[in-house]
């Protein structure tokens, strides 16, 4: 290391003496990158020999833990407790540390993981992870956004590949290799990208990966949101698809609705929880749904239609109740209506007369019915949960629409 310092040092005076040539500028650049890297190396020796003072072995809400002393390789040392010392909490028994991890909330849980590698292993662990996920998104999660996030990690899989092809990030690497040898924390990094730009959260298979990533917001995922564009009154007790992603600072979601027609994609901030809901059935916005329903349907059931503008649009979803035929008096202990091949649904949160308020649809062959002046039913589930019924009611409309 001498020899590069003198070497480094001769080179400079030279570059001070003579014209800044191209040749001298490469030879510089090279001998100041090999001068860093053998710096570093030493530093990290002196480290593991005790020349070095240690970092504070105590972190928040984290036990303390002790460096194995290393003659080996600089990349084969390994944290583990002290024979004497401090006590860790890798002494404790198996079962005692997964009761104490199962205990800790997500930010705790990720930051354990950066602890040493036995502790990121441990706290990567699925099943440490799946009731933090099932309880923040498992009302917002549906299969589709399953599909969509084995989806990002192909592409994640394959932009990574073919950077690694394009060249440019083998230097990167050996930078924080040796970087990691005087702070192993280093070694978690993961290069940036060519264009300068944080790759984010660690992308891998585990639902820690896909919790993180929903919570930094930079995963799009498929839902649907009740009342889309700030309550618009055109959407009004309806429920349609969109791609999501979470606002930390707010606790948010901002909303992309699909292009349709004229209309551009149109997006929405400031979306509240109680908006948004894992898409119940899994029909694609522009598909029909198939009504498996309608032979049971009754007047008082609960249900949703399909129903969009024209062919251009997609379907969204619309809260209706079913109704009497116009024969029937409504009275349930002579109502013949189940019997009849016509359905009534009734929107009521329409003004009586509205074209909007009633639609007859066919119970044996029911297709998607309507025509460009009132739009286009489409098909038909009907809500057995409460909890859903109880959903439409809390977004009832203060006034009646017209």
């Amino acid at each position: 290391m001498l020899a590069l310092l003198t070497a480094f040092v001769v080179a400079c005076l030279l570059f001070l003496s003579k014209p800044c040539a191209r040749d001298m500028r490469l030879f510089l650049a090279s001998l100041f990158q090999q001068l860093a890297l053998s710096l570093l190396g030493f530093l990290a020796g002196l480290r593991l020999l005790g020349g070095v003072a240690a970092a504070p072995e105590t972190m928040p809400l984290m036990p303390s833990f002790k460096r194995k002393r290393a003659a080996a390789m600089v990349e084969n040392v390994e944290e583990v407790p002290a024979a004497a010392g401090e006590p860790s909490v890798l002494d404790l028994p198996e079962l005692a540390i997964d009761c104490i991890l199962e205990r800790l909330p997500p930010a705790e849980l990720r930051n354990m993981a950066a602890v040493c590698r036995s502790m990121r292993e441990r706290c990567r662990s699925d099943h440490l992870w799946e009731r933090h996920m099932s309880e923040k998104w498992g009302r917002v999660l549906g299969r589709a956004a399953r599909d969509e996030w084995r989806a990002h990690l192909a592409s994640a899989s394959e932009s990574s590949a073919a950077g690694s092809v394009s060249g440019g990030g083998g230097k990167r690497r050996r930078w924080l290799a040796a970087l990691s040898c005087v702070c192993p924390v280093v070694s978690w990094m993961r290069p940036r990208a060519d264009s300068g730009k944080s790759s984010g959260p660690m992308l891998d298979d585990s639902i820690m990966s896909w919790y993180l990533s929903m919570e930094s917001g930079k995963f799009w995922f498929p839902a649907q949101v009740y009342n889309r564009e700030h309550g618009h009154v055109g959407f009004m007790m309806s429920c349609y698809d969109a791609e999501l992603s979470y606002d930390y600072h707010s606790d948010t979601f901002r909303a992309r609705y699909p292009p349709h027609g004229r209309r551009t994609v149109v997006l929405e901030d400031g979306v509240q929880w109680d908006r948004v809901r894992a898409p119940p059935v899994d029909t694609l916005a522009h598909d029909l749904h198939a009504s498996d329903c309608l032979h049971e349907l009754r007047p008082g059931d609960h249900i949703e239609i399909q129903w969009r503008r024209n062919k251009e649009f997609p379907y969204g979803w619309w809260y209706g109740v079913v109704g009497h035929l116009e024969s029937c008096d409504g009275n349930e202990h002579f109502c013949r209506c189940h019997f009849s091949d016509t359905v009534v649904l009734e929107f009521n949160q329409y003004t009586p007369g509205s074209r909007w308020r009633q639609a007859l649809v066919n119970r044996k062959d029911h297709r998607e019915e309507g025509n460009e002046g009132d739009g286009f039913y489409g098909g038909i589930r009907q809500l057995r949960s409460k909890d859903d019924i109880s959903k439409w009611r809390q977004l009832w409309p203060t006034d009646i629409l017209e």
